[in-house]
């Protein structure tokens, strides 16, 4: 046998039957810079080989013919290879030094062919080898491992004679040259494992991107709803004829955002379907390619722009109650609109920056920035979760200010109150299950005291940060009068209810002409004029 050892040549390529009629024992191509693709049936013809370095090249891929042989592969900064060629042609493979950690999940559970074949053979080899390494060394059997390996066969088959081959008879197995270096103690009874670097870390565990099989489920479930959801209010809204009001603008950004969030689940969710069971090969070209930061830009966008419009909406609510009598206050058109322009701009320029190397994308396999490595990503995470903290804050006191003003029973009848307060501890219920959780271990992370796995942050992932990009459709859109007037009238052009459309449309005009009475009649604001405005603002 020979060492081909073809350091740092010019090669771009190794042909076809390169290695014909040779007995290899080690392929050194380390440091060859330029090399791209080794041939398929590039070992076709030798033997071997055992040993194979491809450290330092260009190879995209391995050959598909030829690895059986291979006991040390050694594929150290080959930034190129991505992807392993299919497990089964790694038989005899005991050391593995690769690039990426993923890869060494492929070689977790994989046993060398000799040890299949021998654990499919011996049932009960268990207690055997029990047995056989309590005998002292001096009674050990030196060269009648063929009578030990016979002695239990003949207890797993004790009727089977001397002439007759027992259905697992190692004479119709093994050859005589096989069993021949075969050692029942060392080979069978202390195998040898598998090693391989680097051994996966923390944040990439060898799992698949959700891990948990019923996350796998529960995703499709939630991403649709989101979609279905927030599509459905972007669409009544935009085509109502009614005149866009401050909270119906309000309203559209907030279901953009949260049908963005969506997006980003069917993004997770898609892409775990396609590499369930092998993400070890798909792992690289996920987390560094362009599909996982569009998908962590979609996120980090959909979750700040979420924030702040549920806060403006807030503030906004707050503001008309407050100020209902006091029409030269009210919030106008033009003044939400740089608002939200301000919002927009600060959700796209804090969703860019891991594009620009502050913290990452990369990481993590469902695309959160969690690199906190360096101390500006370290405070670009403190940033956002601080910022979201102060989101809820500020909605919390708001609806607190509003429960107060409008539970006043000179204002507002009981069951009305009843109905407000009730409403208004679902809006922050929500919204405390969405954020709580997220920003708590997330903290914790942050300052580099994790105080729950990557795997199990998954469960936060699908159960608790899309909660409100579910919940808020249905609670600030769905459930209110309004949107389901707006509702009804469209399915009423497209030939649908056109009698509850037409229920709809008299309402309004029968209220819309009752407060234009009450208004030209009344001298000043009364306290039933004032519990109207209050609820109407709630309701918008």
């Amino acid at each position: 046998s020979i060492s081909s050892k073809l350091y740092k040549n010019g090669f771009e390529d190794i042909h076809s039957h390169a290695f014909n009629g040779t007995k290899l024992n080690q392929l050194i191509l380390k440091d060859n810079k330029n090399l791209r693709r080794i041939h398929n049936d590039a070992l076709r013809g030798a033997t071997g080989p055992d040993v194979l370095d491809i450290s330092s090249t260009a190879l995209e891929s391995l050959p598909s013919y030829g690895l059986e042989a291979i006991q040390v592969l050694n594929a150290t900064s080959s930034y190129s290879l991505k992807r392993l060629p299919p497990l089964d042609k790694f038989r005899s493979l005991l050391e593995a030094v690769l690039t990426y950690p993923s890869h060494c999940c492929a070689f977790r559970n994989l046993r060398t062919e000799k040890q299949n074949l021998l654990l499919s053979i011996f049932d009960n080899f268990s207690k055997e080898c029990e047995s056989t390494m309590r005998k002292p060394a001096h009674k050990m059997l030196d060269d009648s491992n063929n009578t030990l390996l016979w002695s239990v066969e003949r207890n797993m088959h004790p009727f089977a004679t001397d002439d007759e081959s027992s259905p697992y008879s190692y004479s119709t197995i093994f050859d005589d040259s096989e069993m021949a270096g075969f050692d029942f103690e060392y080979d069978f009874c202390q195998p040898k494992v598998l090693t391989c670097t680097p051994e996966p870390d923390a944040f990439n565990p060898c799992e698949d991107i959700l891990g948990y099989s019923f996350l796998r489920v529960l995703i499709w479930f939630i991403n649709i709803l989101a979609i279905a959801g927030n599509f459905t209010v972007l669409l009544v809204l935009l085509t109502s004829h009614y005149k866009l009001t401050v909270p119906r603008f309000l309203m559209c950004n907030l279901s953009f955002a949260d049908f963005c969030m969506g997006l980003y689940l069917l993004l997770i969710a898609s892409v775990d379907a396609q590499t369930s069971g092998q993400y070890y090969n798909h792992a690289i070209d996920w987390q560094t390619g362009s599909g996982c930061s569009t998908a962590g830009f979609f996120t980090v966008f959909a979750s700040e722009l979420s924030v702040y419009t549920l806060t403006v909406i807030t503030v906004e609510r707050w503001h008309t109650i407050t100020y209902a009598m006091q029409l030269d206050r009210k919030l106008r058109l033009r003044h939400a609109v740089p608002i939200m322009l301000g919002g927009w701009l600060f959700s796209i320029g804090i969703a860019v920056l891991p594009l620009f190397g502050v913290s990452s994308y990369m990481k993590v396999s469902i695309c959160l920035p969690m690199d906190i490595e360096t101390g500006l990503s370290q405070a670009y995470i403190l940033l956002i979760l601080v910022l979201n903290v102060v989101a809820f804050i500020v909605i919390c006191a708001c609806y607190i200010k509003i429960y107060i003003a409008v539970q006043n029973p000179e204002l507002v009848a009981a069951n009305k109150d009843t109905k407000v307060a009730k409403r208004m501890a679902i809006l922050i219920f929500t919204d405390f299950t969405c954020m709580a959780p997220i920003s708590f271990f997330a903290i914790s992370a942050a300052f580099k005291v994790p105080l729950i796995t990557v795997t199990n942050s998954k469960i936060l992932l699908v159960l608790f940060y899309p909660v409100n990009s579910c919940a808020n459709p249905f609670l600030y859109a769905i459930f209110t009068k309004a949107f389901q007037r707006d509702f009804f009238l469209l399915l009423s052009k497209l030939g649908c209810c056109k009698s509850r459309a037409e229920l709809y449309r008299m309402n309004y005009f029968s209220a819309y002409n009752s407060n234009c009475k009450n208004g030209g009649t009344a001298t000043a604001p009364s306290k039933a004029s004032q519990a109207f405005l209050l609820l109407s603002a709630l309701e918008k």
